[in-house]
């Protein structure tokens, strides 16, 4: 049996967002070592474009696109410019997040709690609408949303975030069941402490570290090509029979 074309992505068009490093990056690069036109963002054009430029030097088709997921004018402009380049789009990852703050609960703003959910639930929500029309014409269509072991089990210290999270994952499973007519599967990957800019805060604290490993069964942070691998998967069809399932990498944290 010939397992290569069951992981190939070769001709598919991927937009995935909070891409210029960490695991969106990853998956991105991954996702193009298997054939795919990838269509990164973030921020910053200048960022994206470094990276994109990396990709290509590899032989892999790349593009960067500037969009801040909590500008939900963006979020059209990505879309549309994403179909000007490539004609369609058969995969999303919504993996940008954010979390400006670390702390009780009861401490959080209105002000954060309000950017946590509009980049972390809404955007994903509003991109995957927006992703619909030319979703449901691709003959292999998928949806990633990258969740968080928090939204499984709360975290300490990072109660909305944990809660946005959660949503995420409900919100995955409601695609799920609303498109599987339409031959789009939506599926979440909830990574657990993975060392990235984005958790630094976490695992270059020793103190924290060391308790957080305590806990896991496998005890070491997990790395960014673990989560693109599994995300490889569930772009491929290989996990054509899965949706709307939530697959935990996180060292066996939520044993």
């Amino acid at each position: 049996m010939d397992l290569s074309s069951v992981f190939s992505l070769d001709g598919k068009v991927a937009l995935i967002t909070g891409a210029s490093k960490g695991i969106g990056f990853c998956i991105a690069e991954i996702f193009a070592a298997a054939g795919a036109k990838v269509v990164i963002s973030s921020r910053r054009q200048q960022a994206l474009d470094e990276k994109a430029d990396f990709l290509k030097s590899q032989g892999y088709e790349a593009t960067g696109i500037e969009c801040n997921v909590g500008n939900i004018a963006d979020l059209q402009s990505l879309v549309d410019q994403t179909v000007a380049k490539y004609g369609t789009i058969d995969i999303l990852v919504n993996n940008a997040a954010v979390n400006p703050v670390f702390g009780a609960i009861h401490e959080t703003s209105l002000e954060a709690f309000d950017k946590i959910m509009a980049v972390n639930v809404k955007a994903p929500f509003e991109l995957c609408r927006l992703c619909f029309p030319y979703l449901r014409r691709s003959s292999g269509a998928s949806v990633i949303n990258i969740s968080s072991v928090g939204g499984i089990s709360p975290e300490p210290g990072l109660g909305i975030y944990s809660v946005s999270k959660a949503a995420l994952v409900s919100l995955t499973k409601v695609f799920a069941m609303e498109w599987g007519d339409s031959k789009i599967r939506v599926n979440a990957i909830c990574p657990g402490l993975i060392e990235t800019k984005f958790s630094e805060v976490l695992w270059s604290n020793e103190k924290i570290l060391a308790k957080m490993l305590q806990q896991l069964a496998i005890k070491r942070t997990g790395t960014t090509t673990e989560i693109g691998l599994m995300a490889l998967f569930l772009a491929a069809s290989a996990s054509s029979y899965t949706t709307g399932s939530v697959f935990n990498a996180d060292g066996g944290f939520t044993i």
